[in-house]
């Protein structure tokens, strides 16, 4: 916060950042990875959009490799959070061996091969659909369809914000309106696309206006349209 309202600068906080690389506290990558969204938003509108993405690369990848992929033995629920929280960093940055295995997973989960576990299934979606296309966006909507409990379908609906490419932002945002969607659901979906690119924002900003007497009728002002607008 100190640094967003210009007391100290970004650089201290990032050399401050970087001496937690041995850190194992769930709770401290937690709140590292808050700040540096933060932080790459205000980034992504200016050059230095990249260089924050190779520092995310930098700071995460040590303890990536230290959690892997796979639960260790005796290892608790805050583990599994963070093994979550990690990779789910490293692949939207664009880490190429984080990518790579998540893909690998991915592919294995939608041909019933190996079903992705709780924990693994929004980093690896989210990781897929940062650098994927429109067939990756179209299996994520069949799993949506396909899925039997409503906890997987608002996993997908939260995380399908992170794709890339405007048109299907646009269909994303789309299908935020649709009845494939719970009204009540709807503005996850749409805070999704807000929270995963600049472009996304914009597309979410514009979506959200032109469709705004729909929206405010569907949540006659409710705190539903308040979340809406913050986001």
């Amino acid at each position: 916060p100190q640094a967003r309202a210009g007391i100290i600068s970004t650089v201290e906080v990032l050399k401050v950042m970087e001496a937690f690389v041995n850190e194992p506290n769930y709770t401290v990558w937690s709140d590292l990875s808050c700040n540096l969204g933060i932080l790459s938003t205000l980034l992504s509108h200016t050059d230095f959009h990249e260089e924050i993405q190779a520092f995310v690369r930098d700071v995460f990848s040590p303890i990536g490799e230290r959690l892997g992929w796979d639960p260790k033995p005796g290892e608790g629920h805050l583990d599994a959070l963070l093994r979550g929280l990690v990779l789910g960093k490293l692949g939207k940055a664009g880490h190429k061996a984080t990518l790579e295995e998540a893909r690998r997973r991915f592919k294995d989960h939608v041909e019933g091969k190996h079903i992705l576990s709780a924990d693994l299934r929004s980093p690896v979606y989210v990781t897929v659909l940062k650098h994927g296309d429109s067939s990756t966006l179209d299996t994520m909507l069949k799993l949506h369809k396909q899925a039997d409990m409503q906890e997987e379908k608002n996993r997908i609906e939260r995380v399908l914000g992170a794709i890339s490419q405007p048109e299907l932002i646009q269909k994303v945002l789309t299908f935020a309106l649709s009845e494939e969607v719970r009204p009540q659901d709807t503005v996850s979906v749409i805070g999704g696309v807000a929270g995963g690119s600049k472009q996304g924002r914009k597309a979410a900003w514009k979506f959200v206006r032109d469709n705004w007497e729909e929206l405010y009728n569907r949540y006659q002002g409710g705190f539903l349209i308040s979340r809406l607008i913050k986001v």
